[in-house]
């Protein structure tokens, strides 16, 4: 079966988004946030597009040499054209949280431009339930 292109691509941005190189470079990751990005973390702290780009090479996983996020069960549905739910589990120093986000195109874009991600919301999972 193959995958839809928008999933592919929310894939492909969310990857990007824990790739320590990308979360160090403000010019890459600036292009994949939406400019109305919230984010509920996992700790229950609410981020915005700025505070989130402003601190984002200082958070965790962000170090070339330190432990890095480990993302695997990726599940991803087109909520309408340029709209993509994710969800998938993420493993950072023996801790899992399961994550969801949010993708969309800038309306009104040429050639709908590409996915940035518009909400995200990490829920930390108690070991017995991991």
């Amino acid at each position: 079966m193959t995958q839809d292109p928008d999933i592919a691509e929310a894939i492909a941005g969310e990857l990007s988004l824990l790739d320590p190189a990308v979360r160090a470079s403000h010019a890459l990751s600036v292009a994949l946030f939406d400019p109305e990005f919230v984010e509920v973390g996992a700790s229950g702290r609410r981020w915005t597009y700025e505070e989130m780009l402003a601190a984002l090479p200082e958070l965790t996983g962000s170090a070339e040499d330190g432990p890095h996020h480990e993302a695997t069960s990726f599940s991803g549905a087109v909520l309408a054209p340029g709209v993509v739910h994710l969800t998938y589990e993420c493993v950072y120093d023996g801790r899992l949280v399961r994550r969801s986000s949010l993708w969309r195109r800038a309306p009104g874009t040429a050639g709908g431009g590409p996915l940035r991600m518009y909400y995200h919301q990490g829920t930390p999972v108690p070991e017995h339930l991991a």
